[in-house]
């Protein structure tokens, strides 16, 4: 027995002695795996967006139940994620989401632990202010909490590393001031995060000419620096805070030749390409968005990915990082489509739910009719059927004197948004009914009507315009008003491609003044149109949805425009 005791204790002594030793020779991995999971371009798409916005490919993609599903799958698959947006996760929303000033689809992202986004173009379209409302909250100042209780703001932080104060006046808590300039931002530069000692910075921003496409007065004040520049000033601080891992969320972005993988890289071109190749080294991924399509791709030693758009897509990116130089060892990438054949997220469904019984009834109610479907569709002057009528009930809600005696329209085609469809929608309205939902899907952004005076000669150089700016070009030609037509010549002299101008079959006089009816977005010379800023006796009118509305009230029965108003010449 005295034996077996001993034995006992000897075999005890020894397990613990290895168990000791295995203990000590153990050793840390000697990298860190970190994991990036990507969108952008949401949109406020919180329900499944319909037709070909809301597939890739063949596949039915998106909506927010089911994007939360498919991120909190790849979350549970590495304790080291991060949860990002390379910008217009709001703006140009569905009604949804619009009606209630975007909240909604900040509290989704809440709930979908969204880390950090960076600011795009359309955050900016109720103006910046409003955009700082989104990240520390509180009831809009004119609407009020129209969902009945307070709004709590983003647990987010937007980033905003080129958008700087004009003057450094400006006094706010998510602003930083940039160590080595004399310069705030509005939103915080950069965030670092750190797992098991290594740091990751995220940068974020977005692109420089986001005043040529935003509403003047809602951006009046900030700056919008070089991207590739304001990325590469900070590289020295980032470097003294011990980062060695840096990754670039950017609001610009690319294209793929057609027809583009979702996955693949095949001819990638756009803005995004000299950007990324004037980057520092230093920089390892860049997430990009803007131009809503889905690429994976490496340019110049930097892997570059985008997410598509409207939530149909969630980027995976994979870094292993060394623990002792805090450098990437490899990276990849995967462009995951977010199927609806996963469970939905139960709070995202009560979270739609909730703002659907506030804005059913105004969402639903008819307002009018339409003989055939009426597409945004151009044709080969640039012109569509959809960008004739908006212009046609544009100049029908201002041609009376008493609101502003207008004779011409001009609407911007980068303010419609879809198609008028003729099939009834899931209200259940009928075939050929348009409901106030779907006219708002339309024109989403809520612009004010103005009426101006111009010369003939500021009529010519505003259609200029359309030519002789970067921002600009054949995809944004001006729809116009029954009763104006011109040609335009691509091949023509900068400044002489328009002709032909004609009011009423009477050629326009460089002399003469018109009344000119553009929204509040045109007006204060949005998308470079500037000549619009220099039309006199401003008249403000009716918001522009209001304005299609009373359209749809005096002609029972609309048909889709003509498209004989712009002729295109060699």
């Amino acid at each position: 027995m005295k034996n077996k005791k001993v034995f006992s204790i000897l075999l005890l002594l020894v397990l613990l002695s290895t168990l000791i030793v295995s203990t000590v020779s153990a050793k840390p991995s000697p990298t860190v795996d970190v994991q990036i999971l990507a969108v952008n371009d949401f949109h406020g798409n919180l329900e499944p967006p319909a037709g070909s916005s809301g597939r890739i490919g063949t596949i039915n993609a998106g909506g927010a139940e089911y994007l939360a599903t498919h991120i909190n799958t790849l979350r549970a698959l590495n304790p080291n994620t991060v949860v990002v947006s390379a910008g217009d996760m709001i703006g140009a929303s569905p009604l949804l989401s619009a009606l209630f000033h975007d909240e909604p689809s900040i509290e989704a992202f809440n709930a979908m632990g969204l880390d950090f986004n960076a600011v795009g173009n359309h955050e900016f379209d109720e103006g910046f202010v409003e955009l700082l409302r989104m990240q520390k909250g509180g009831c809009h100042p004119v609407d009020g909490c129209l969902d009945g209780d307070d709004f709590a703001g983003a647990k987010f932080k937007y980033l905003a590393a080129n958008v700087v104060f004009n003057d450094d006046d400006e006094d706010d808590d998510d602003s930083k001031k940039n160590k080595d300039e004399d310069l705030k931002t509005l939103f915080s530069a950069y965030k670092i995060r750190e797992f098991n000692s290594v740091k990751v910075a995220f940068i974020g921003m977005t692109l420089e000419g986001t005043p040529g496409i935003v509403t003047p007065s809602g951006v009046a004040g900030l700056t919008f620096l070089d991207e590739a520049d304001t990325v590469n000033a900070l590289i020295p601080e980032l470097k003294k805070e011990g980062v060695q891992t840096i990754v670039v969320l950017i609001h610009e972005g690319g294209a793929q030749v057609a027809p583009a993988p979702y996955n693949g890289c095949v001819g990638i071109s756009g803005a995004i390409v000299d950007i990324v190749n004037r980057f520092d080294p230093e920089v390892d991924v860049v997430i990009s968005g803007h131009t809503h399509n889905a690429y994976n791709c490496m340019i110049n030693n930097m892997l570059v990915t985008s997410a598509a758009s409207f939530g149909r897509v969630v980027t995976d990116v994979d870094l292993k990082i060394n623990r002792k130089s805090g450098e990437v060892v490899s990276m990849s990438a995967n462009n995951n489509i977010v199927t609806r054949d996963v469970a939905k997220d139960g709070f995202i469904t009560a979270l739609i739910a909730k703002y659907n019984a506030i804005a059913a009834p105004l969402a639903n109610r008819v307002i009018g009719a339409i003989t055939a479907t009426i597409t945004r569709t151009n044709n080969a002057a640039g012109e569509s059927a959809l960008g004739d009528v908006i212009a046609d009930a544009q100049l029908f809600a201002t041609a009376d004197p008493a609101n502003g005696g207008a004779v011409i329209a001009f609407m911007n085609p980068g303010g419609i948004r879809t198609d008028l469809n003729y099939a009834s929608s899931a209200a259940g309205e009928g075939d050929g009914k348009v409901t106030y939902g779907e006219s708002f899907a339309v024109q989403p952004f809520g612009n004010n009507l103005t009426t101006i005076s111009m010369t003939g000669a500021q009529i010519k150089v505003a259609l200029e315009q359309q030519f002789d700016n970067p921002a600009v070009g054949q995809s944004r030609i001006l729809q116009v008003s029954n009763g104006f037509t011109y040609s335009w010549s691509l091949s023509a002299p900068v400044g002489s491609k328009i002709s032909n101008m004609m009011l009423n079959g009477v050629a326009i006089s460089d002399t003469s003044t018109y009344r000119v009816t553009v929204n509040s977005f045109l007006a204060d010379g949005g998308d470079n149109f500037f000549a619009f800023k220099d039309g006199t006796d401003r008249l403000g009118g009716a918001v522009d949805t209001d304005a299609l509305e009373k359209y749809f009230v005096a002609f029972p029965l609309v048909a889709p425009g003509p498209q004989n108003r712009i002729t295109v010449l060699p």
